[in-house]
This record gives structure tokens, C-alpha cells and sequence, in this order.
């Protein structure tokens, strides 16, 4: 009897074991420690444009005094886009140097957040989410991947051979009724379909300019509205509800 009951424990255990995964960091194809090359390393030239000096400065200013560093996500943003969408090492030394931050706290923050790129990537840095709403909305963000690798003719994380395109795939950009979706640079391609994908790749090898936003040809649709159409809210709004003073 005692032993029928153990094995009924160790039976229900065992379903309820669940496996453990690899840590981001080991499955990620990023590296999260420096590693110098000829093209980036402490003595690769950065400084900051005049322009850019100006912009800095008053990026600093909108802080309280002695919390300058709270600069720094701004700062690097700035330092990547003039640098051709990268983040060389001598960037994160420049920002800690006019932040008065240790140079520590300043990888912390450029190895954390996935915005900074701390290698080349291409002139367009095309972004493809594959969380669940992308890959469930539309097509399905598998077939965009795909259309994407087959026009581009490289893998995730590759560069194409002219330095014209950069391929990531990423975790959630935030158009997720829009789905699916990718970033290029800054303007976001939304309601995807595999023609869609192959004209807008082929629009900017052109040197032509794909109008950004939401790929469904339907005008009422701006941001994240159904694409049917208003389900609510199709009137004004009405006024204080019954038993308000007005004079309240």
C-alpha cells in the first residue's frame, strides 16, 4: 500500500516539474561583454558634432543638478545616430565623461536596453517582431520573416553584403493590433502581407521613400483603430452624470 502511494507522489511530481531554459544571455546572439576590434575599441575616434554638443547640453539641462547622469539613455541615442546607428565603445567613454558617470555605469545601461546597436549594422536597420500578436495577426510574422530573408537574401543578425541592410528580430515594438510589423530605422511598416514586405524593400533599394504606418490602404486608419472601423465611442461624449451639481 505505502509503496502504490510513493510511486502515486512521485508520478504526480514529475508531471509537475517544468524545464528550465537556457538564461538570455547564453541563447542570445548578442555579447554582452566588450571584446575590442579594429573598428572599435578606446581609441576609435568620437566626438560629439557641434551640433550635437548644443543638443547635449540642453538634453543635461532639463535634470536637477547632481542627477545629470538620469542623461544618459538620451545621450547614447544621440552619440548612436550620429554614428551611423552604432555605438562604438568610445561613445559610451564620451557620454560618461560629460555625465561625470563611471564608465561601468555607462555599459550597464548600453548593454541593457536592445535600442543600442554596439556593432556596424546596415544604412536600414530592419526590425521584425515576433512576439505572439505578430506572430499570430495578419499573415503571421513567420511569413514576413521569410519574405524579408528571401528579398534580402541574408539570415537574422546578418549585414547585407553593400552595407544596405541590417536583420533583427526583436521582442515587442508596441503595434501590436497593427500586426504583424517591423521597424526600419524609425518608421514603423504595419498590417503586413508578403507583397506588402517585397514592395517596401524594393521601394528603398530604389532610393524611394514607402510611406510608413499601416499597410491596409484604409484612410480612417492611423494608428492602432480596428480596421473595421469604430466598434465604440462614435458619438460626443455626453455630459456629467445624473446627480452632479453644477456647481460642483
Amino acid at each position: 500500500m505505502l509503496s502504490a502511494v510513493c510511486k502515486s507522489l512521485v508520478s504526480s511530481t514529475a508531471r509537475q516539474l517544468r524545464a528550465f531554459h537556457r538564461p538570455a544571455a547564453a541563447c542570445s546572439d548578442k555579447l554582452f561583454v566588450h571584446r575590442d576590434e579594429p573598428n572599435n575599441n578606446s581609441e576609435t575616434p568620437f566626438e560629439f558634432s557641434a551640433e550635437n554638443i548644443k543638443r547635449s547640453e540642453v538634453i543635461i539641462a532639463n535634470y536637477p543638478k547632481g542627477h545629470e547622469a538620469a542623461a544618459c539613455i538620451p545621450l547614447l541615442d544621440l552619440a548612436q545616430r550620429q554614428n551611423d546607428g552604432w555605438l562604438p565603445i568610445s561613445a559610451m567613454h564620451r557620454v560618461a565623461e560629460m555625465l561625470k558617470m563611471p564608465r561601468m555605469r555607462v555599459y550597464e545601461v548600453a548593454t541593457f536596453y536592445t535600442m543600442f546597436n554596439r556593432e556596424p549594422v546596415g544604412k536600414y536597420f530592419v526590425q521584425i517582431c515576433t512576439t505572439t500578436p505578430c506572430m499570430l495577426g495578419g499573415v503571421g510574422s513567420d511569413v514576413i520573416l521569410e519574405a524579408i530573408k528571401e528579398n534580402l537574401g541574408i539570415g537574422v543578425g546578418h549585414t547585407t553584403d553593400d552595407n544596405m541592410f541590417t536583420l533583427a528580430e526583436v521582442e515587442c515594438l508596441g503595434a501590436c493590433v497593427n500586426a504583424p510589423m517591423v521597424q526600419i530605422n524609425d518608421d514603423y511598416y504595419e498590417d503586413l502581407t508578403v507583397d506588402d514586405m517585397h514592395r517596401i524593400l524594393n521601394d528603398i533599394k530604389a532610393g524611394k521613400k514607402p510611406k510608413a504606418g499601416p499597410q491596409s490602404g484604409q484612410n480612417f486608419r492611423f494608428a492602432s483603430e480596428p480596421k473595421t472601423g469604430l466598434t465604440s465611442l462614435t458619438e460626443p461624449p455626453t455630459g456629467p452624470g445624473f446627480g452632479v451639481r453644477a456647481d460642483l
